[in-house]
């Protein structure tokens, strides 16, 4: 019998450093890719395209990208924002350069949150991600799609699933690679995501992929993907470690860690396609790195 597989999209590049206090050297940032791909990460978030201002750590997002190792089997993801992220994405392919492979569009499924981290309303948001999808494949770009803050709003409080819903709904006319929800500030609970991605799945009948994306603010991380994979998701963001929180959502913890997704899905019989003490290797080297120990349950065990 051939086992069921998920795939990882590592986001530690991104999302497990863009809250770190401490700027990461560039060729720090370069090495900890390297052992992600080295470990059998094949889809990496290696950078967003933000003002500087916002967000300090990606400030060398281009310097990043003109340095990763040029690969074949491995995609390169760059979070964007608006337009203007989308032709920096662009850029960094020019002049025969590798450059990103992907982008990562975000519609956050708040008005009020949507407002502070992107300065977009939700119809804003979808306007702006169907015209930035658009432009991305004129350009030779694919492009995908989470939506955030999908299970609650640290702002608004309770997000509706058929907010979530409407918003994929209008997303998908635009053929992204894949549709994600995101559990920005760590609110969800298994019986919820499983209900939503359910709905989503039949909302989208087969059409393109589901993705999960999860903080593990109240510890219900790891049991919300395993409950996400129940709902039929066989694609995972987590970050090496655990590292991870959004700047602009108060209190918000870091991502689901590589390491225990790796260890829970092996252990259940489904194939992660990532050495897990290599990724092991990994955490306690980068752990040096930034000086203390990363959160990882799994690491810790070991």
């Amino acid at each position: 019998m051939t086992r069921d597989s998920i795939e990882l999209v590592e986001v530690g590049p991104r999302d497990g450093l863009q809250n770190e206090p401490d700027i990461v050297a560039t060729p720090a940032k370069l090495k900890l890719i390297e052992r992600m791909i080295d470990y059998g990460a094949r889809r990496i978030e290696v950078a967003s395209f933000v003002h500087p201002a916002r967000v300090p750590q990606m400030a060398d997002a281009e310097d990043v990208i003109a340095g990763l190792p040029d690969r074949s089997d491995t995609t390169y993801i760059g979070l964007t924002l608006n337009k203007r992220g989308v032709m920096r994405a662009i850029a960094t392919r020019e002049a025969g350069r590798r450059g990103i492979d992907q982008i990562g569009c975000v519609i956050v499924a708040s008005d009020t949150f949507g407002q502070k981290n992107q300065g977009q309303t939700i119809a804003e948001g979808i306007a702006e991600t169907r015209a930035m999808i658009r432009f991305a494949r004129s350009e030779g770009l694919s492009a995908q799609v989470t939506i955030s803050a999908a299970f609650g709003c640290p702002f608004e409080g309770e997000v509706k699933h058929d907010t979530v819903i409407a918003i994929a709904e209008a997303i998908a006319e635009e053929g992204p690679v894949e549709i994600a929800l995101a559990d920005t500030i760590g609110v969800g609970t298994p019986h919820e995501v499983e209900t939503l991605f359910t709905r989503l799945s039949q909302t989208l009948g087969g059409a393109m992929p589901m993705r999960c994306h999860f903080h593990d603010t109240r510890g219900t991380g790891i049991a919300n993907a395993w409950a996400a994979y129940r709902a039929g998701v066989r694609i995972f963001d987590a970050s090496l470690g655990g590292l991870g929180g959004c700047p602009f959502a108060p209190n918000a913890t870091g991502n689901i860690a590589t390491e225990d997704l790796v260890y829970m899905m092996d252990r259940s019989g489904i194939d992660s396609h990532v050495d897990l003490e290599k990724a092991i290797a990994a955490n306690r080297e980068f752990a040096e790195v930034i000086g203390r120990e990363l959160p990882s349950r799994v690491t810790r065990a070991a």
